[in-house]
């Protein structure tokens, strides 16, 4: 039997995934253990491989193959639009893609002017002003506190991951419009879904009973 292998984001949401997995009987302590210097996991048991990986990495991995199964925030999957099938909201990691800036903002949005956009995701940042608002803007890439932009100047709006909103409100920004809800998703490689199927299908159903006992 060959290894199934699953490819997850680092931090929460692995920790978040495993916990997920545990329940339906898919076991790998090991990953979660902050001391290790592994880079993979077996349980050889159930004839598994995991391994972490940086959020951005989960599709490319999956893409190629690397790994059959990945998990990762919709965020990611928007920036980085790899070829493969998504088939499972896991429900956790909950957040919303917003654009934000100043109140005043807010009527410069509507005007459709040639704006600068400040984001850590220009790909999700373009397609929405381009594709959804017919709206050219100036995309501008940061790594960094994106909130900083329109404060300093640099944009006048911002494309980021809202959680909460606390932060935005202690720099003065707002919520201007929202493009899409966010969360944690189960993404697969498209061949595997062919050869594996029977092995990934029932890692689907018993994760769909847990979402909805």
């Amino acid at each position: 039997m060959r290894y199934l292998t699953f490819a997850l984001a680092k931090g929460r949401l692995a920790k978040k995934t495993m916990a997920m997995f545990k329940q339906i009987g898919i076991q790998c302590e090991e990953v979660l253990d902050p001391d290790t210097r592994k880079l993979i996991f077996v349980n050889e048991e159930l004839g598994m491989r995991f391994f972490l990986a940086k959020p951005s990495d989960v599709p490319t991995y999956v893409e190629y193959g690397a790994a059959d199964i990945g998990i990762a925030g919709k965020d990611t999957l928007l920036e980085e639009g790899r070829n493969l099938y998504e088939v499972m909201d896991l429900g956790f990691g909950k957040c919303r893609m917003c654009v934000c800036g100043p109140e005043s903002a807010r009527e410069i949005l509507k005007k459709n002017e040639i704006i600068r956009v400040a984001s850590k995701y220009p790909n999700i940042a373009k397609s929405y002003f381009s594709d959804k608002k017919n709206q050219t803007v100036e995309i501008i890439k940061l790594n960094g506190s994106v909130e900083l932009a329109p404060i300093v100047g640099l944009s006048e709006v911002i494309v980021d991951i809202v959680e909460t909103g606390s932060t935005l409100k202690e720099n003065g920004l707002t919520v201007l419009e929202e493009i899409c809800p966010l969360s944690a998703r189960v993404v697969v490689n498209q061949v595997s879904l062919r050869m594996e199927h029977e092995r990934i299908r029932k890692i689907l159903t018993d994760l769909d009973k847990v979402l909805h006992q």
